[in-house]
């Protein structure tokens, strides 16, 4: 008790150290009595230094606190980490490799197809065909998607484009024209339903011009679609200042590569339809020897990979009333369809100066199912005959609601059609036969080696 006390007391004086010491000289050992003095130096030593001591001790003491808080830390932490314990490594590895790219590039980024918010049907924008609209699959053109619409001359490309301006406005949007072949007939758009007055319209210099602005436009986000009219006639501003027959090797088709490239994300942001009308060119020298491509589109080949949808126009015949030629029968052939089956066909009328004509396909489509007869230039809707085509057309475009009785008509039965076709594809026997269409060949010979 003696020995703890002089080693605990700060405050023994000198003298009774040393008395003390000489009388624990009997009791303990030589080598007891060595540490004993040990101590008594050291002892003395934090004497004479009494502020390093309290610093040591304040040292000491802070070290626990500090030991004590990150204690509490771990206490409040292994809660949280409570649900990632029951994570598997994968799972937990996958959960911080998706909060490093949320937050190095933002929320949305990536997510979860199945979870997210977005819509499952892509909203749509109207043809203006009913017959294209149900072979489309969807009802229409997609937005926020690239469209193509190519074929020969005068095959009703650009009516085409314009009846989709025409629809998209009925829904309130803006829409712009390219006009990079400045032949566009203010009078045709008015006729067919374009109003003129909220019709962006735009005559480029060049190609980069039009490509600029289109991007601009669309990164606005404030149009509903885009018509570049046409593809071909987007000369590169280098075309421009070199002489007349300079040659300038894939100088265009790098110039859509390009822009498609910066355009595909800031489509499907502002979900606007982006529409390039495109002329073909015979093709002469065909690799694949008989039976290869004929055809070929202008602006390379980048834009057949960015469409998801691809229109082949082209007319199979003439309209006449009488001696007269009022009109031409144009067949539409869905090349391409990222949304729906493909290699689908949709005929129509279009009428020189009015653009399609919504009655005639209806009469035709009728007639094809039954719900409209026809005995020699009668037709009968309704127990009512009425004789020639033109006067049936007359008769819809007067009698708003015999028309849309006869599009729901049409439209249920051309879906329950789609439906048993389906339903037939799935129940077909191992022996049915199947024709192997070659990849080499293009879009065009594909469908006429599938209608073959």
């Amino acid at each position: 008790m003696i020995y703890k006390f002089l080693i605990c007391s700060p405050y023994t004086h000198g003298v009774g150290l040393i008395y003390s010491a000489f009388v624990l000289n009997k009791a303990l050992s030589l080598r007891a009595m060595a540490r004993f003095l040990r101590n008594i130096s050291s002892l003395k030593r934090s004497l004479f230094a009494p502020e390093v001591f309290r610093v040591e001790v304040l040292g000491s003491s802070s070290q626990l606190c500090n030991f004590s808080s990150k204690g509490r830390r771990k206490s409040k932490s292994d809660g949280s980490d409570s649900s990632e314990e029951n994570m598997s490594k994968k799972d937990l590895a996958l959960k911080q490799a998706l909060d490093q790219i949320t937050s190095s590039f933002g929320k949305g980024s990536i997510m979860w197809l199945g979870r997210s918010a977005s819509p499952r049907n892509v909203p749509v924008v109207s043809t203006g065909s009913f017959s294209l609209d149900v072979a489309l699959g969807i009802g229409g053109l997609p937005k926020g998607r690239v469209v193509e619409i190519y074929g020969p001359e005068a095959s009703g490309k650009t009516t085409l484009a314009l009846h989709v301006i025409a629809e998209a406005q009925k829904q309130g949007g803006y829409c712009v024209f390219v006009d990079a072949e400045h032949a566009l007939d203010p009078a045709l758009a008015e006729t067919i339903g374009v109003n003129t007055e909220n019709l962006l319209l735009s005559q480029p210099d060049c190609g980069e011009q039009a490509l600029s602005l289109v991007d601009t436009l669309i990164r606005s986000g404030s149009v509903d679609v885009v018509v570049v009219d046409s593809v071909a006639a987007l000369v590169p501003k280098g075309e421009l200042d070199g002489e007349m027959g300079d040659a300038h090797m894939a100088m265009q088709a790098r110039l859509m590569s390009q822009a498609l490239r910066k355009l595909s994300h800031s489509l499907s942001l502002s979900q606007t339809i982006l529409i390039f009308i495109n002329q073909v060119r015979s093709k002469l020298s065909t690799f694949g020897g008989f039976g290869g491509p004929t055809e070929v589109t202008c602006g390379g080949n980048a834009l057949k990979f960015y469409a998801s949808v691809r229109l082949n126009i082209r007319r199979t015949g003439l309209v006449k009333k009488g001696e007269e030629t009022i009109g031409s029968q144009v067949v539409v052939k869905i090349v391409k369809n990222k949304l729906a089956p493909p290699f689908k066909n949709a005929e129509f009328e279009l009428e020189f100066g009015k653009g399609i004509s919504r009655e005639g396909e209806i009469i035709d489509l009728a007639t094809k199912h039954k719900f409209v007869t026809k005995a020699g230039s009668f037709y009968t809707f309704n127990e009512q005959k009425i004789q020639g085509k033109e006067a049936l057309k007359i008769f819809l475009a007067e009698n708003e609601n015999a028309r849309e009785e006869l599009v729901m008509k049409l439209r249920e039965k051309l879906l329950e059609a789609e439906s048993k076709k389906g339903r037939q594809t799935d129940t077909l026997d191992e022996d049915t036969s199947e024709e192997i269409v070659s990849t080499d060949t293009t879009d065009e010979e594909a469908v006429t080696a599938v209608e073959a």
